[in-house]
């Protein structure tokens, strides 16, 4: 069975399951311990905020979900994949149908238009080109950007350029979406307006949302579970009933 044949999981399924996950590096005759032995379960559907001081691990356990590094032992599970048995084509094909990225940094590239960065990750896929431009512009609007598509990322704001990343990585319908400092280069208005964004998604396309930040106010505000990590540690894990309560009401 291919990536993209899998069933969906329904909310309420476990989505993600980390067990005993490490990820070791070695500095000379230093080991840094990003992550060192959390095991933690998200569920379809829900709206994760992994939270943390810079080097407390988060960012690299996102990057492990994600299947952009491999875990030094434990095991990372997605929608019943052991990551770590995945060849690095499975891993390719995982990230294209299965996984969609937003960083801090908004990673478009400079030369090319708004609409050609979005479906850039349908092109990896060899997705013919009518159906890339029409998918395009199908994100590009679901943002609120569809009028500046034929755009370059200098002609753009901040708040614009991180639309866009949203764009693309909702260009291939992914099941799961990992916000890393999502607005981490943006003002605060700005910022809301993003986050809005990431809500919406979470909630109407339910869409399993996992954001690093180390904004614990954000975190209140949007994520229905804040996760806290420490030296490469989980050490709290709580249901936030302010952003539940938030996402009943809306």
């Amino acid at each position: 069975m291919t990536i993209a044949a899998r069933r969906p999981p329904r909310n309420g399924d476990i989505a993600i399951r980390t067990e005993d996950l490490r990820r070791h590096y070695r500095m000379g005759e230093t080991v840094i311990r990003a992550v060192d032995g959390i095991s933690l379960q998200v569920r379809a559907g829900e709206f994760v905020a992994l939270l943390g001081s810079s080097g407390s691990g988060k960012s690299s356990v996102l990057n492990l979900i994600a299947g952009l590094d491999r875990p030094t032992s434990g095991n990372v599970t997605v929608q019943d994949r052991d990551l770590a048995r995945l060849s690095r084509e499975e891993l390719a094909k995982y990230r294209l149908h299965v996984v969609g990225m937003v960083f801090q940094s908004f990673n478009l590239i400079a030369s090319m238009t708004l609409a050609e960065n979005v479906e850039l990750p349908l092109r990896f896929a060899e997705v013919d080109r009518s159906k890339r431009e029409s998918l395009a512009r199908e994100a590009l609007d679901r943002v609120g950007l569809q009028a500046r598509m034929n755009h370059r990322p200098s002609e753009l704001s901040g708040g614009e350029q991180q639309r866009a990343a949203l764009a693309r990585a909702l260009i291939n319908r992914p099941q799961l979406l990992l916000a890393d400092e999502p607005t981490g280069n943006l003002d605060s208005h700005t910022g809301t307006e993003i986050m809005d964004l990431v809500r919406e998604f979470n909630q109407q396309l339910g869409m399993t949302v996992v954001m690093v930040t180390h904004e614990r106010a954000l975190a209140e505000h949007y994520a229905e579970r804040m996760i806290f990590l420490a030296d490469g540690k989980l050490v709290g894990d709580q249901p936030n009933p302010i952003a539940s309560q938030q996402a009943v009401q809306s």
